[in-house]
């Protein structure tokens, strides 16, 4: 038997979830995000595929999504709904008795023994849809990142395999990012070099990437221009890497002393939620006035809230602010936290 890696992902999974719910909205523009009031500050968290036709698409400002398309339905997000219906796929693609590695809410990896996997993918996506009236596509290949890039020529609800045989004839003249983690900095970086397609990435020098982009990624990079990548599927229960709290305000802060009060209440609500889960590092993110981000972030010692203050140190208050966050990022497995969750 041949093995092979599938990816799974959801067809616009949260709008998806949605339309189902109110199956009036079927075939509409459905926006999700913030609490659905799109007068209101916030960001678009999903779009349905008639809303992206019409110009929107996630992390846009609520604002600009109404003006670019007036007669799209804005709901709020429901996380506890999204929730429910990924255990649900999650249960289904376990049943196959195959091992699963969740990546998040609406995508897995699944790893296959079989010499018809486009019969398998399309067997799983039929079960998903009988279990919970989702679509979702399936990329199929030999390796994780092959499986990954082929689930976007699949959708929506459709199947794609890509290997080593093919990854030039579908790849080799696209720019770099058409490479799951390659992103349009590093492409830019790669085009000063003379690097402007996956098949030039593929024959570029590593020791010449190495030393642009360093001894780790360099190499890295080239590898992934070939199609390389890993192969096994880890089945181990997904945990959060990470959590953390938002708050967009709906009119500009000003006032920075305002700013470490919030700041302050949102790492303590932070703190009140790790269930015992040791920390690493506090980051702060601000997004200053009219939507700049930066973050900064500092290894705990003490409480969360003396960390986020810490880090809220290092900006500069020299802007209003529209948002605030504050997030934990634990420590690995086996690590130690550096100071306690609450203060």
């Amino acid at each position: 038997m041949t093995q092979w890696v599938l990816h799974v992902d959801l067809d616009q999974f949260i709008a998806a979830v949605e339309v189902d719910r109110r199956p009036e909205l079927r075939g509409k523009p459905v926006v999700v995000g913030g609490d659905g009031d799109p007068a209101k500050r916030g960001v678009v968290s999903t779009a349905s595929y008639a809303a992206r036709e019409l110009g929107v698409h996630s992390g846009q400002p609520l604002r600009t999504a109404a003006k670019r398309c007036p007669d799209c339905v804005f709901l709020p997000v429901d996380a506890d709904a999204y929730n429910a219906v990924s255990a649900q796929v999650m249960a289904v693609l376990r049943e196959t008795g195959q091992p699963v590695e969740v990546l998040g809410w609406d995508e897995a990896f699944i790893g296959v023994d079989t010499e018809d996997p486009e019969g398998f993918a399309r067997g799983l996506a039929a079960d998903v849809l009988a279990a919970t009236r989702l679509d979702c596509s399936v990329g199929i290949g030999e390796n994780k990142l092959q499986a990954k890039i082929a689930t976007g020529f699949g959708k929506p609800a459709g199947v794609f395999r890509l290997t080593s045989a093919t990854w030039f004839d579908v790849l080799g003249d696209r720019p770099p990012d058409a490479i799951w983690g390659i992103g349009a900095k590093t492409t830019a970086k790669l085009a000063g070099l003379g690097v402007t397609t996956v098949r030039e990435l593929a024959a570029a020098d590593p020791d010449q990437l190495a030393r642009v982009f360093g001894p780790m990624t360099g190499p890295w990079l080239v590898l992934l221009g070939r199609g390389r990548g890993e192969s096994e599927v880890d089945p181990t229960p997904y945990v959060p890497r990470s959590h953390g709290r938002e708050v967009t305000f709906q009119r500009n802060i000003a006032d920075w002393d305002l700013v470490r009060v919030e700041v302050t209440r949102l790492a303590g609500q932070v703190a009140g939620e790790l269930d015992g889960r040791p920390v690493a590092r506090v980051v702060v993110k601000v997004r200053y006035a009219p939507f700049v981000t930066v973050t900064h972030g500092v290894t705990l010692t003490g409480t969360i809230e003396a960390a986020a203050r810490e880090a809220l140190g290092l900006f500069e208050p020299d802007r209003p602010v529209r948002l605030l966050g504050v997030r934990a990022e634990f420590a690995a497995a086996g690590g130690t936290a550096g100071g306690t969750a609450g203060g």
